[in-house]
């Protein structure tokens, strides 16, 4: 058997290393959920409803301009650290030049459920469209809405910082590839409303996952380790396990008061970054507060992973 030639086997090299790129290439094309004129979006959402969605959210935590006191002054600026580099959370006031002024309702659809920006790229996953991606469309035009009613904030945040390997922005979409599913949450739901109700703000509007849980060497949350705590996102410190391994004698009245006032069963407060959820849940309807008490008393014991 005559084996092929050097240069033939150059040129098929090359051919199957082209197409591989080429493959590769059509794979992490950014895909926006939306286009600007789906039907979907035809009526306006209700900025009433959407200040409730706000707060869900925490919006307020991550996007406030740093060193004042006002928390509806969104111009970012927020440094968050991670072992992929430093990324700041963008301005997200009504500013038109400096902001999201200019945007239109499906450009933060496709945002918050598509993890793509207006000028078609794809989002770090610091910003946590892995969980927003399950939202239903409604909550997000009366976010939109709630956004609109906001101070304009002149003047747009640093640059992110991400180390060299992750500076192509092209290379989340294989990030996207392995780790996300757009529109699709962890949600457990079982019929009742209450509890369905705080499966959806718990695994999607309030993302409590993206903190509570470990992740793998690419940033991604260990399905294993899902609410059982895990590394601060900021390597900060241990963000607790809040499964029944850890939570077994809380009851739901415990758990709804905590999202209130801050005030754990054995007469202690919450602390750290918690404190900011709870400044935010504190603004929720006590229904919401409780159907988030429910699904995490539902939630199975896992074991605390090591530090």
């Amino acid at each position: 058997m005559r084996l092929p030639s050097w240069p033939t086997l150059a040129v098929a090299v090359l051919a199957a290393t082209g197409l591989a790129s080429a493959t590769l290439w059509y794979l992490t094309e950014v895909q926006a959920p939306y286009s600007p004129d789906d039907p979907l979006f035809s009526e306006a959402g209700d900025a009433a409803r959407g200040q409730l969605v706000f707060a869900a959210g925490g919006c307020a935590s991550c996007h406030t301009t740093p060193g004042q006191p006002d928390d509806l002054k969104l111009g970012g600026g927020l440094a968050l650290a991670s072992p992929f580099g430093t990324f700041r959370s963008p301005n997200i006031s009504p500013d038109p030049v400096d902001g999201i002024g200019a945007w239109t309702v499906a450009d933060l659809a496709n945002a918050l459920i598509g993890g793509v920006s207006p000028s078609r790229e794809h989002y770090y996953p610091a910003f946590p469209y892995t969980s927003f991606t399950g939202m239903k469309v409604g909550d997000v035009k009366d976010l939109y809405a709630y956004l609109r009613t906001l101070p304009k904030v002149a003047g747009r945040a640093p640059p992110h910082r991400p180390k060299l390997l992750f500076r192509i922005r092209r290379s989340v979409g294989l990030w996207k590839l392995m780790f996300f599913r757009q529109g699709q949450n962890a949600s457990h739901l079982t019929g009742d409303p209450v509890h369905d109700r705080g499966a959806y703000l718990v695994e999607t509007v309030s993302h409590c996952a993206e903190c509570h849980s470990a992740r793998n060497v690419f940033g991604a949350i260990k399905p294993d380790t899902r609410f059982a705590g895990g590394v601060d996102p900021q390597g900060t410190g241990f963000v607790p396990n809040i499964t029944q391994a850890r939570l077994r004698e809380w009851t739901e009245d415990d758990i709804a008061t905590m999202l209130e006032t801050g005030e754990t069963p054995n007469h202690g407060r919450v602390g750290s970054s918690m404190a900011d959820v709870v400044k935010n849940t504190a603004m929720l309807p006590d229904s919401d507060r409780r159907a988030i008490a429910r699904y995490i008393k539902a939630l199975s014991a896992v074991a605390t992973p090591h530090p």
